[in-house]
């Protein structure tokens, strides 16, 4: 670390050392681990949203609201007698070290995916050696967007050679079949347990299949997200106020919505 960055790192801890002192701001005093949990959250998902519209001047300012985060963390381990920013920043380095023995050691890989299966057989063996959960599953948070979560299962699951071929999505699009169907009988029997569980099957065959065609499930669906959003305000556009939509048929709607689509040239 140059003196600059690491006089400029040393300013922020200080900064964050009198927010949170006696006669500092009385919002940042009262925060704690448990209560900063909704703005890590906050954060990083507009950082990505900062990253999907490549605004370089929102992406650094977002990045800065993110790592302030990382500052109050360590502020408040700090404070407790647990850790420190420079603790947090040491276990980094580490983990960067050990997990990149094909950079700092001398294993030899010749792909991508070959250092992706290192990097996951590495961390394996680390938590067995700690006696904690050795399951290829470990680690992954509960807590992710329930799409993102089950690209993570599936891809681990795929690590250990738990997968269909690749190339061949016939089995896959079978499985896909034989939910829908299974989702149509559980809308028969009106159960509503039966039928949450056989949508939330429907919806993990279907992340399978953008995890094996390089589709990212949770961007693909926020781009639908976008569309519907896009066309939906040109029907409203369309129409002399949204609430005349609440006396037109369904019919009508239809219409306007192929309009929408017309417009985009599609």
């Amino acid at each position: 670390m140059s003196s600059s960055l690491g006089c400029k790192v040393e300013k922020l801890v200080s900064i964050m050392e009198r927010l949170r002192s006696p006669g500092g701001c009385p919002w940042d005093r009262e925060q704690t681990l448990g209560s900063l949990r909704r703005y890590i959250i906050e954060e990083a998902f507009e950082l990505v949203e900062a990253i999907d519209q490549m605004d370089l001047g929102a992406i650094r300012e977002e990045a800065g609201d993110l790592l302030l985060q990382v500052l109050f963390i360590s502020q408040i381990a700090k404070e407790q007698g647990d850790f420190n920013l420079g603790d947090v920043v040491d276990g980094l380095v580490n983990k960067l070290i050990h997990r990149h023995p094909h950079v700092f050691g001398d294993v030899e890989v010749s792909s991508a995916e070959e250092v992706s299966r290192n990097w996951e057989a590495i961390k394996s063996r680390k938590r067995i050696q700690e006696d904690r959960d050795g399951s290829a599953m470990a680690g992954i948070p509960r807590g992710l967007p329930a799409l993102l979560r089950a690209l993570r299962i599936q891809e681990r699951a795929a690590k250990v050679g738990f997968d269909w071929g690749p190339g061949d999505q016939g089995p896959v699009l079978d499985k896909i079949s034989e939910e829908v169907q299974e989702v149509l009988e559980a809308l028969s029997s009106g159960e509503v347990d039966r039928m949450r569980d056989e949508v939330g099957d429907l919806l993990f065959a279907v992340v399978n299949l953008a995890r094996r065609t390089g589709i990212d499930p949770e961007e693909a669906l926020r781009g639908s997200c976008d569309k519907f959003d896009r066309r939906f305000r040109a029907m409203e556009g369309m129409i002399s106020s949204p609430g005349a939509m609440l006396d037109m048929s369904l019919e009508e709607l239809d219409s306007l919505w192929e309009r929408a689509k017309e417009s985009e040239g599609r």
